[in-house]
């Protein structure tokens, strides 16, 4: 069993920053690869990013490329999203989900957060 609980979500203006953060319980965080999807009002889960159990390899959606950065901390069995850059079409709550699969499909993932909030306003 993995808890996840997201935090660090806000309301920030157009070309800000944020930085979300995902705490997950028990000692086998390391044991599962992690990601990042959102949900706008209306519309499907989406994908978002995901990294690689060790952190080495990392996975974007192609409407955040080069924005955002997604990153793990082992020791502190934490991922992060540093969102930079960010459009009002980013509003959406965002989620941090675990899987042992090598996917970015929102099925296959097995443990999820509750979500956080992020608004970008113009």
């Amino acid at each position: 069993q993995v808890q996840l609980v997201e935090s660090g979500g806000g309301l920030v203006q157009t070309g800000g920053s944020l930085r979300l953060s995902c705490a997950a319980s028990g000692r086998t965080f390391s044991s599962y690869r992690m990601g990042w999807f959102r949900q706008a009002p209306g519309k499907e889960r989406d994908f978002v990013a995901a990294i690689n159990r060790s952190g080495v390899a990392t996975y974007y959606a192609d409407s955040v490329k080069g924005r955002f950065t997604i990153s793990r901390d082992n020791a502190k069995n934490t991922v992060y999203l540093q969102m930079n850059s960010l459009k009002s079409e980013d509003t959406a709550v965002y989620y941090c989900a675990a899987t042992t699969r090598y996917t970015e499909v929102s099925r296959y993932y097995d443990y999820w957060g509750q979500g956080t909030q992020v608004t970008v306003s113009s």
